[in-house]
C-alpha cells in the first residue's frame, strides 16, 4: 500500500520540522511521499523531494490538512493511506508506515489509526492523548471512537467516501467530525499504543482560541451529526463538565462566548447518524452523549 504524509507548519519550528522529516524519511519499507503545508506562513527549508505548499493565509488545522489531503489527488486517491504528524513530533520508530500498511491490508473495514503520543524525555503519554473513557493504561491498543488530530493514519477511502474534515471548524473536535462520519458510513477506528508520535507535553488551553472554539464546534459538533434528541443531552453533559472542572472566570467567558455562536452561527451541512452507529459507539465504550 502507498502511503504519504502530510504535515502542516506556521513556519516557527524549523528545528523541529526538519527531525519530524528525518524520522518519516528513516521510515522502513517503500519511500513516504510528504507534502508539508506553510499555512498563512513560509515553509522552512525542507529536504529534496519533500513538495511544499504555502497558502497565502491561515486556514485552520482542518482547512490546512485539506489541502494536503487534495495535493495527492482527490481526496487524496494517488496514495492508499495518509499520516498527519504534528510537525514538532517525531516518529519514535522504524517500523510506524509498516505497521500501518499491516493494519489497514489485513482489516479491510478499518479506516483510522489513531497513534499514541509520548513525551520524548520522560515517556509519559497523557490522559487525553488516549482516545477513549478508559484512558488509565495507554499502552492498552483498542477499537475506539475518535483519533488524535496531530498522530494518526487515514486510508483515503474513508475521504472518498464521507469527505474530508471540517474547514469551517478551524480548531477543535474537527477529528470527532470526521470519526463520526467514518463510523457511520461503517469504517472502524483503531488506537495502537505501539505506533507512537513523540511529542513534547504541553496544555491544550495555551492557544488563545482553545475555550471558545471548543466551546463553538462542541456545539457545530452535535448539531451537524446527532440525531435531534441527543443534541441536548449531549450539550448538556458537556456544560456540567465544564463547570465541575471550575475554569477561571475569563475561561468560562470565552466558554459560553463560544456556546452561544455554535448555536447562531452556521454549522454546515447537517447529516445525522443513524441510530445503529449510536448504539455501535455505546458498545465501543462512548455512547454519544459524553
Amino acid at each position: 500500500m502507498k502511503v504519504g504524509a502530510v504535515i502542516i507548519t506556521m513556519g516557527n519550528r524549523p528545528d523541529e520540522l526538519r527531525a519530524l522529516l528525518d524520522s518519516v524519511a528513516k521510515q522502513d519499507g517503500d519511500a513516504v511521499e510528504v507534502v508539508v503545508v506553510g499555512n498563512g506562513s513560509p515553509v522552512p527549508d525542507v529536504p529534496e523531494g519533500v513538495r511544499t505548499i504555502e497558502l497565502p493565509e491561515n486556514l485552520g488545522i482542518p482547512g490546512g490538512r485539506n489541502v494536503g489531503i487534495e495535493a495527492f489527488g482527490p481526496s487524496g486517491r494517488d496514495v492508499d493511506i495518509l499520516l498527519f504528524l504534528d510537525d514538532d513530533g517525531l516518529l519514535a520508530h522504524h517500523d510506524t508506515a509498516e505497521l500501518c500498511r499491516e493494519a489497514f491490508s489485513t482489516d479491510p473495514k478499518l479506516g483510522i489509526v489513531s497513534f499514541r503520543i509520548a513525551d520524548p524525555e520522560t515517556g509519559v503519554t497523557q490522559r487525553r492523548h488516549v482516545p477513549r473513557l478508559r484512558a488509565s493504561d495507554p499502552m492498552r491498543s483498542s477499537r475506539v471512537t475518535t483519533f488524535l488530530g496531530g498522530a494518526n493514519a487515514v486510508r483515503t477511502k474513508v475521504f472518498a467516501e464521507v469527505g474530508g474534515l471540517p474547514d469551517e471548524f478551524f480548531y477543535a473536535h474537527e477529528e470527532t467530525d470526521l470519526a463520526w462520519r467514518a463510523l457511520d458510513a461503517g469504517w472502524m477506528i483503531d488506537y495502537r499504543s505501539d505506533m507512537v508520535l513523540y511529542h513534547p507535553t504541553t496544555a491544550p488551553s495555551r492557544h488563545a482560541v482553545y475555550h471558545r472554539m471548543v466551546a463553538r464546534n462542541r456545539v457545530w459538533l452535535a448539531r451537524r451529526n446527532l440525531p435531534a434528541p441527543l443534541v441536548p443531552v449531549y450539550l448538556g453533559t458537556w456544560l456540567l463538565l465544564t463547570l465541575a472542572r471550575r475554569p477561571s472566570r475569563p475561561a468560562l467567558r470565552a466558554w459560553f462566548g463560544g456556546f452561544r455562536e455554535g448555536w447562531t452561527t452556521s454549522c454546515g451541512p447537517r447529516r445525522p447518524m443513524k441510530w445503529r452507529t449510536v448504539w455501535r459507539l455505546t458498545r465501543l465504550g462512548r455512547p454519544p452523549v459524553i
